[in-house]
């Protein structure tokens, strides 16, 4: 499989779930299985088949970062200067049809979360953006129509 790009924080934040998940939610899962087991018949038991898809969805979980984790090419931001947007960037913008503001920072497609400004490498704003400075104008075909974004800042943490 292919390297995924990721910033340094984004590969921390899999590194705290997963440590997570494997000493604080696989424990306490295993003692509701153990604790509905207890209560007899397994076939109707409620408990028992909440706690056994609770497990299957946290071993999922466990083994879908433990992939990504392998597969992680850890990106440095604080390592990166410039004013051309590059994978890391944290980008001011302006909406050139409402004047809003709004600032994103591009990262690996497993770390994204646009409602906390997190804008996946491979969204279309982000690809729109790349390798553009401050000044220029993009323009990012949305599923409402295109928008225009002026480039207000590009910054590095």
């Amino acid at each position: 499989m292919d390297k995924v790009p990721m910033t340094l924080d984004g590969f921390e934040r899999l590194e705290e779930e997963l440590k997570r998940l494997k000493t604080v939610e696989r424990p306490e899962i295993i003692k509701a299985i153990a604790t509905a087991r207890e209560h007899g018949d397994l076939s109707e038991n409620a408990e028992y088949h909440a706690a056994k898809e609770r497990q299957s969805f946290n071993e999922g979980r466990i083994s879908e970062i433990e992939n990504k984790i392998a597969n992680a090419e850890i990106i440095d931001v604080s390592k990166l200067s410039g004013k051309i947007v590059k994978f890391g960037a944290k980008i001011k913008l302006t909406d050139e049809d409402t004047d809003e503001d709004s600032t994103y920072q591009i990262v690996g497609e497993h770390e994204a979360d646009i409602n906390n400004g997190f804008l996946s490498i491979n969204a279309p704003l982000a690809r729109a953006l790349i390798g553009k400075t401050v000044g220029d104008s993009v323009e990012v075909v949305t599923p409402k129509g295109s928008k225009g974004y002026e480039i207000i800042k590009v910054s590095f943490k």
